[in-house]
């Protein structure tokens, strides 16, 4: 009672909010505050193991003699974790779990276009655009997602591998030519 917003909204809200916690332990930030007032997320009280990035995010209204008392657990991630996830056994009647997107990448673009490099005109630009939710720098999103990707390739990399490649490529051009030796004239 006292609060504009229904749970469901209230919910949405904070599911935008950004946060950086500085220990791989779950902490909990708290929320209380008392009517007439616009809640943001400056109004969480949290400890210096977590930093609240958009200060600005509206939570909810409060009216005259409205009460809002909460707490939140915190935590570190990866990618998306649904609610039935970030349920526990020691949750109890009245705590609502949420699902929660840890991936600080908000919007990705590029551009391919022609270049010219000395007198050749044969090469190609990229471009890229990279908007991220304030958690991560655009520049360092794209360090990480390069040294992911390289660590993904590593594994074609053993000599091994690359001798086996190079029998499969003998293997079809030794096939390719025998078909068009039966081939009817």
């Amino acid at each position: 009672p006292g609060v504009k917003e229904d749970v469901t909204k209230i919910i949405l809200n904070l599911k935008k909010l950004v946060l950086r916690a500085y220990t791989e332990e779950v902490k909990t930030i708290e929320l209380d505050v008392e009517g007439p007032a616009t809640v943001t997320a400056e109004d969480l009280k949290a400890d210096a193991d977590v930093e609240v990035l958009n200060p600005d995010q509206y939570i909810c209204t409060i009216a005259q003699g409205g009460h809002l008392h909460m707490w939140i657990d915190v935590c570190n991630g990866r990618g998306y974790v649904p609610a039935s996830e970030n349920k526990s056994a020691e949750m109890s009647i009245g705590d609502i779990p949420v699902d929660s997107l840890f991936s600080p990448i908000e919007k990705v673009n590029y551009q391919v276009e022609s270049t010219r490099v000395g007198k050749r005109e044969d090469f190609d630009k990229l471009t890229l655009e990279i908007w991220t939710n304030g958690s991560i720098a655009p520049n360092d999103a794209l360090n990480f997602a390069a040294r992911v990707l390289v660590e993904h390739f590593k594994a074609f990399e053993s000599a091994d591998a690359a001798a086996e490649i190079g029998e499969v490529m003998v293997e079809q051009e030794n096939d390719q030519k025998e078909k068009k030796l039966e081939m009817t004239i």
